[in-house]
């Protein structure tokens, strides 16, 4: 099985099959392309296309990373066959709004991968590096309850083979959070206050206890911040890169989102109100959660912006918007994790 790859290798003649598969009519006449998006680990390029017919006039179309150290992780990561799989087998039994998708195609033999969904333009998206307002964060994680309500504590999830921890999976977390600090520290330590060195090397002596989660599990994201998001367009907000999926405590996504979409001070001044309008969408599904709880577990998950920003900035192609992310990432979740004396709920834990 061959699979298009590469945006240079979307043909008119392909297009057409692709959405008349899916149920247009008509046919693509000729089309252009260019790159979008900010994805560290897989390539994105919106098609403009002449068309006859009720074909759309754009489409969106993911491939694996150009650079050959992204697409290396996305392989051992099994980024491009989640988000493949998501896609095909799971989009349909959780509420969050995702793009509609017109094909997906996966090559299991070298994980290359196609997916085609629709065009969120006139979307935006609001860059990482920025932030998002208090009523675009509610709106977020009311996105992010329509994810893990409808299927909080489902065994059935633990069926599927790319949810599930195997001898042959990548490292744990945990331990290669340990691998990869000395890297991460050397790349960016002039960039690093005192203060935050010491919390990435305390943190790293506390990767038991950050793993350790034995409570009800959900369907997460992991990835759930800005560069993963379109407010507007065709619907009021839009959920991308399905590519990190798993099971595991929905606060991971929760405290993960509000340490690394928002100011430390746009943050601290509206979390609990936050957290309760997501208990709230949350309790639709008949999930309820005490408030100690919550708050311990959003206090516990508080570092989760910072084991992104050590991991993946290892593991991917180094940028120069990359390093800037992530030192945005890696800061603003030390100072939520300072400020919710996270670290010591660890040490105690």
């Amino acid at each position: 099985m061959t699979v298009v790859s590469h945006p240079n290798q979307v043909t008119a003649e392909w297009l057409t099959n692709v959405l008349s598969a899916f149920g247009f009519s008509g046919s693509v006449l000729n089309l252009t392309w260019q790159d979008i998006g900010a994805g560290q680990v897989a390539d994105s390029a919106r098609f403009e296309l002449a068309v006859t017919g009720d074909l759309p006039t754009s489409v969106v179309g993911k491939f694996p990373s150009s650079d050959p150290v992204s697409k290396q992780t996305g392989i051992d990561g099994r980024n491009y066959a989640r988000e493949v799989f998501f896609y095909a087998e799971l989009a349909q039994s959780v509420e969050v709004q995702t793009p509609r998708v017109f094909t997906t195609e996966f090559d299991v033999s070298n994980h290359d991968f196609v997916i085609v969904m629709e065009d969120l333009a006139p979307g935006i998206q609001i860059d990482q590096m920025s932030e998002c307002s208090v009523d675009q964060a509610a709106l977020a994680l009311e996105q992010l309850a329509k994810l893990h309500g409808p299927r909080w504590a489902d065994t059935n999830l633990q069926q599927h083979q790319l949810l599930q921890k195997t001898p042959a999976a990548a490292t744990d977390v945990g331990e290669l959070y340990q691998i990869v600090q000395p890297g991460f520290l050397e790349r960016y330590e002039k960039r690093l206050s005192k203060r935050d060195l010491t919390v990435v090397d305390r943190f790293g002596h506390q990767q038991a206890a950050y793993q350790n989660y034995s409570g009800d599990q959900t369907l997460i994201h992991i990835d759930y911040r800005l560069d993963n998001m379109i407010f507007g367009g065709p619907y009021a907000l839009t959920i991308l890169d399905w590519q990190s999926i798993n099971l595991g405590c929905a606060f991971n996504d929760v405290s993960y989102f509000m340490g690394t979409s928002l100011s430390p001070e746009r943050r601290s001044g509206s979390e609990r109100d936050l957290l309760k309008h997501y208990l709230e969408v949350l309790a639709s599904y008949g999930v309820s959660l005490d408030w100690d709880s919550t708050w311990n577990l959003y206090r516990h998950y508080a570092p989760a912006g910072l084991t992104m920003a050590v991991i993946a900035s290892m593991i991917v192609g180094e940028t120069e918007r990359g390093n800037d992310m992530f030192m945005t990432m890696a800061k603003r979740s030390i100072a939520m994790s300072e400020e919710l004396d996270s670290l010591a709920l660890l040490a105690n834990a």
